[in-house]
């Protein structure tokens, strides 16, 4: 009786939250089955773990920012015929790449489905417990200078430093004046062989003027992008397009039914 009294406030002092709320259960079933002392206590633990690491993941998710829904499980791999499958699977399934602080730049045409992808590989990384923070280029270039204006740029960037991946979506739509690009070259030069990004982009390198506004700043910007980088270029059409072409075909053909019918 006096380890049942005493039990609660040590789990509370060592902060086992799962272990406080579930103990009186497990030692119940340990009790009627059995269980050797071992047993008993590496259950408890495992529920512990277990508790821990759903509470992380679901931290992480909420933090991440990530859009809802867009996971590998519903993005379309028959549409987009020339991904790698397997290539990308292997960046979901080992975070290797995320320690060697690489990156992940992916190229295509609009609605092909590039944000989708980016954001699928964050949320399979939260799964293996690292940090990922998601935004649109132009919001994080728009803060970024208001950061700057306000003498906190630098801990603007030790902030995002804390997430070891960064995915910037439609950096081409980041293109503003001078002092924003600047900002957005800094952050590139920042995370440098440190964390990683992932980045989508409608413009291939060739175009990257259009967007830095400056030759040698936008050669530079990519000599650090690619130096520890997988590229992935999207080819297909837009899915976007033929998903809404291939429901007015079905509209067409609703019609012509209904007027034969009629």
């Amino acid at each position: 009786m006096i380890e049942s009294a005493k039990l609660p406030l040590l789990l509370k002092e060592l902060r086992l939250s799962s272990m406080l709320k579930s103990w009186e259960t497990y030692a119940n079933e340990a009790r009627e089955k059995s269980y050797s002392y071992e047993k008993f206590l590496a259950d408890l633990s495992e529920q512990e773990v277990s508790s821990r690491y759903t509470k992380r993941i679901q931290g992480y998710t909420k933090q991440s920012k990530l859009p809802v829904g867009k996971t590998l499980s519903t993005f379309d791999f028959k549409h987009a015929k020339h991904i790698n499958r397997l290539q990308v699977e292997s960046m979901t399934d080992s975070a290797q790449w995320v320690k060697d602080a690489e990156n992940i730049l992916i190229f295509g045409a609009s609605g092909v489905g590039k944000s989708h992808l980016a954001v699928a590989i964050g949320y399979s990384l939260i799964e293996k417990g690292v940090r990922i923070l998601y935004m649109q280029a132009s919001k994080i270039v728009q803060e970024l200078q208001l950061a700057r204006k306000e003498y906190r740029f630098p801990q603007m960037l030790t902030r995002l430093s804390r997430s070891p991946v960064l995915i910037l979506d439609d950096i081409g739509y980041a293109k503003k004046d001078v002092g924003e690009i600047s900002v957005l070259f800094d952050l590139i030069a920042d995370r440098y062989e440190s964390t990683s990004l992932i980045i989508t982009a409608n413009q291939p390198f060739s175009e990257w003027d259009q967007i830095f506004q400056d030759n040698m700043m936008a050669v530079a910007a990519i000599d650090r992008l690619v130096h520890h980088a997988t590229i992935i270029e999207v080819e297909e059409k837009s899915y976007r397009q033929t998903h809404a072409k291939d429901n007015d075909i079905c509209e067409k053909i609703v019609e012509v039914k209904n007027e034969i019918e009629n």
